[in-house]
């Protein structure tokens, strides 16, 4: 049986389950431009695709493990962000972390705690041993939020992605158990792990 996702309180954000009432901002957060210029597909270019998403979503974790989370403010229930934690594989005890936050709430700190929340549902309650994450090395806000987050630059994989005629790198990122359990301990303030009760 697959797990539910399950709704994560951060102190400024909240992760929740993906939706089929989220279409509408799931379109205006993938149809950006700037959100998508570093990801591995072009932006959507019409509702259509956010509605055929929800709808894999769904049929997909009835049969996999993964989870699909919707980032809101704690007191408004709009999407403005998304974090899925997928490809997971338990005997092996690691998975892979995306991510992808609305423009207007860039430079807020936002997506740092909306990962940090999906990571402490990742080590702490499925208890996982490795997190990957697959950033373009273009990206630097990305590459600076995955180091903060604790991962550490581990590989760079060439002319990995064509993407709308060009081709993207990918640098290659991970966080073991025992580097994220070691930042807790340092600032332990600063990982909000807390699922609703």
């Amino acid at each position: 049986m697959i797990p539910p996702v399950p709704l994560l309180h951060g102190a400024r954000v909240r992760l929740r389950a993906l939706a089929a009432h989220d279409a509408n901002a799931l379109f205006a957060l993938h149809s950006d431009a700037a959100v998508m210029r570093y990801w591995s597909c072009p932006p959507w270019t019409g509702r259509a695709q956010a509605l055929a998403h929800i709808e894999r979503i769904a049929r997909e974790r009835e049969a996999m493990e993964f989870y699909p989370w919707v980032a809101t403010l704690p007191d408004d229930d709009t999407l403005i962000g998304t974090c899925t934690l997928f490809d997971i594989h338990r005997e092996h005890r690691r998975g892979v972390i995306g991510y992808a936050l609305r423009s207007p709430f860039w430079g807020q700190g936002l997506a740092g705690e909306m990962v940090r929340l999906a990571l402490g549902h990742a080590f702490d309650t499925l208890g996982l041993n490795r997190i990957e994450a697959d950033i373009d090395p273009d990206n630097l806000a990305s590459c600076r939020l995955a180091e903060r987050a604790g991962f550490r630059r581990e590989g760079y994989l060439r002319e990995r992605w064509r993407v709308g005629g060009g081709v993207q790198d990918t640098a290659l990122y991970g966080l073991l158990r025992r580097e994220w359990d070691a930042a807790i301990a340092q600032e332990p303030n600063t990982i909000p792990t807390q699922p609703s009760p």
